[in-house]
């Protein structure tokens, strides 16, 4: 009996899931996967370049990733796990707003300005609008889950009486954008070229923090 054309694509896709199950090719390809997104940017990198770079044929690549685009998805979030522990543990482990909410937004702010980072927000902006899934995907497993996770630290602590705040998603991604001012947007553009220092980094968070502080922190009652 022949088998239907569903039949023969569900069966490609378990067997591209099986024979792509070695995690040590995987991150070979996604070390080289980083190089050339970070070299060319994402429209003028190809599959062949990436193959070439993580020294694997072209036929191994197509194993593991469908496409171009399903290969820079699994790229970001590696990458974003990677970076993203430091700065939520940061508000796992410390039930002092301040202390916590600056050692988390140095540690994002730190995140997002690193050349990765920037090139992957320059690149998902570009074709963002003729891909929206990927778009989406991007909003909804960073910015927006970083916001959920902020707004859960920040229903503690207004649980615990240090904090005075309605809206804690509001006030969450309040605190991201404070702690951004002047840094992120000029990146994106290119209008500056490096990353800021940790000084610089250390005195926008110190403002963020003022001014979130003067907003949601409980006023001493007289």
């Amino acid at each position: 009996m022949t088998e239907s054309p569903e039949a023969i694509v569900k069966k490609d896709a378990r067997n591209r899931r099986v024979a792509g199950a070695d995690p040590d090719k995987r991150r070979q390809i996604l070390d080289g996967a980083l190089h050339v997104f970070t070299a060319r940017g994402f429209d003028a990198a190809s599959m062949n370049d990436i193959a070439a770079a993580a020294n694997v044929s072209k036929g191994t690549l197509y194993v593991y990733f469908e496409d171009k685009e399903h290969l820079f998805v699994a790229l970001i979030e590696r990458e974003r796990e990677a970076q993203k522990r430091g700065a939520f543990e940061a508000l796992n482990h410390d039930s002092d707003p301040v202390r916590a909410l600056s050692n988390f937004g140095q540690c994002l702010v730190g995140m997002l300005n690193n050349e990765f980072a920037v090139s992957a927000h320059r690149v998902v902006i570009g074709v963002a609008e003729r891909m929206p899934d990927l778009g989406r995907s991007f909003y909804e497993n960073g910015p927006a889950q970083g916001s959920k996770l902020i707004a859960r630290y920040l229903d503690r602590m207004v649980a615990e009486g240090k904090l005075a705040i309605d809206d804690t998603r509001l006030a969450a991604v309040q605190f991201i954008d404070l702690c951004q001012a002047t840094l992120m947007r000029p990146r994106l553009f290119n209008a500056i070229r490096s990353a800021p220092s940790e000084e610089e980094i250390q005195r926008i968070v110190a403002s963020a923090i003022e001014m979130f502080m003067a907003r949601y922190g409980v006023k001493p009652t007289r």
